[in-house]
Order: C-alpha cells, then structure tokens, then sequence
C-alpha cells in the first residue's frame, strides 16, 4: 500500500467517490465548493486508487470527510489507515482534535477508531449522520 495526498481533487479520488457514494450509496450532491482548498488522500494498492479522504481547516479546526474505500477492498482494513495518516497529517500541521461527520451506519467504525459522538443526529440527503471527534 502506498499513498499520496493531493492539493486539488485527483481523478483517482473522484473515481473512488462517484464509486461509493454516487453509484453505491445513491448521494447526489457528492461534489462541492470545499474540494477546492482540502487536502485530497489517494490510497493505491499495486498503483490501483482503492481509498480516499478529504482534510480541511474550517473555524481553526481540522475536519475529515468524504472517506471511501472500493467495495472490494474494505476486507483489508484500509478505512483504518486512511484514519491514522489523516490523524498524522493533522498532528504534524499543528491540530490536536480532528472532527468529522459520520453517517450512523458507519459510526461504529469511527468509535472503534477512538471517536466519541457528539451533538444530535440530522439528516444529509436523507442519510442519518453524526458529528464526531477524536482528540490526537
């Protein structure tokens, strides 16, 4: 597994992201103004994209977001290294919480990743989600 990050949106992650959340998981607006000034996160495996993320600094926190991995290869645990290169990246950028928003169903996964919820639950086209946070 290799890795590279990216400071506009690589074809390779837009792949990755119309994959999972547009074709898999029925979203729409999947694209948006803040792609713009993220860092984008391109996982490979033998040089295929397989993963993806997003990290922005928005009010003086760092957020995580739009973090996908190909059907085929979520058995490898890689959502869990996307999480820690991300959390590193923001460690070596001076941060020492990252936030993120969840969709419920994959909540759990965060929690497993030493995220705690926060606030309520609402509603992002018609998916449940929840505000999350780790401090690192």
């Amino acid at each position: 597994m290799t890795y590279q990050f990216y400071n506009q949106l690589p074809l390779d992650a837009k792949m990755i992201r119309e994959e999972v959340f547009i074709k898999e998981q029925g979203f729409q607006n999947e694209f948006d103004d803040i792609d713009q000034h993220c860092f984008h996160l391109v996982i490979y495996i033998d040089h295929q994209p397989v993963g993806c993320a997003r990290m922005y600094e928005e009010n003086q926190q760092m957020i995580l977001g739009r973090i996908a991995v190909l059907k085929s290869y979520r058995h490898l645990h890689l959502g869990s290294c996307i999480l820690e290169i991300l959390e590193n990246k923001a460690i070596e950028l001076g941060y020492h919480s990252i936030y993120l928003s969840a969709q419920v169903r994959a909540s759990d996964f965060y929690l497993k990743n030493g995220y705690i919820r926060y606030g309520k639950e609402y509603l992002d086209e018609y998916c449940p989600h929840c505000h999350m946070k780790k401090d690192i």
